[in-house]
């Protein structure tokens, strides 16, 4: 049961409760390539509770989504995170931090890496954004990420050690 009742100035208020989905029932419900798990993972996204999907989850549904089998680009990337945005259920750990990186995730720049293309990932454009975010929880002054990536530089916050 997805609600729980509150008993509240002698009346009951319901409330949804939230549920948290795992990297394989979002990638089920993305890519509907499982008739039976879709179907599940479809009727709790889209269902009556609001459902949590952590930083590590969306971080590890976009590199599969990026990895050898789909080969999803970076405007793929851009489309499944804006549609997760739009999906009225869907919460993020911090809703804000992903905007942030999915922006500079648009913004950054190929550079050229032993002579081929290389492009900062979501992850690397999340990593610099929460950085920010969790020093501003701190009241610390933040820095910078340093990363040995060179795409990942590109990322306003990241640099080379």
């Amino acid at each position: 049961m997805t609600k729980r009742h509150c008993r509240v100035a002698w009346q009951t208020v319901e409330h949804d409760m939230m549920i948290a989905v795992d990297t394989n029932v979002l990638l089920r419900y993305l890519l509907d390539d499982d008739k039976v798990q879709s179907r599940k993972a479809e009727v709790l996204i889209r269902g009556t509770s609001p459902v949590l999907i952590t930083d590590v989850v969306l971080s590890e549904t976009i590199w599969t989504l990026k990895g050898k089998k789909y080969k999803l680009d970076k405007e793929g990337v851009i489309r499944v995170v804006n549609a997760l945005f739009e999906e009225p259920n869907i919460r993020f750990e911090d809703g804000q931090t992903v905007w942030k990186a999915l922006g500079d995730f648009k913004r950054a720049d190929p550079v050229k890496v032993r002579g081929k293309k290389k492009q900062a990932d979501f992850s690397d454009a999340l990593i610099v954004n929460k950085a920010k975010f969790q020093t501003q929880l701190t009241q610390e002054f933040f820095r910078s990420v340093y990363t040995f990536d060179v795409a990942a530089q590109q990322i306003p916050g990241a640099r080379k050690p």
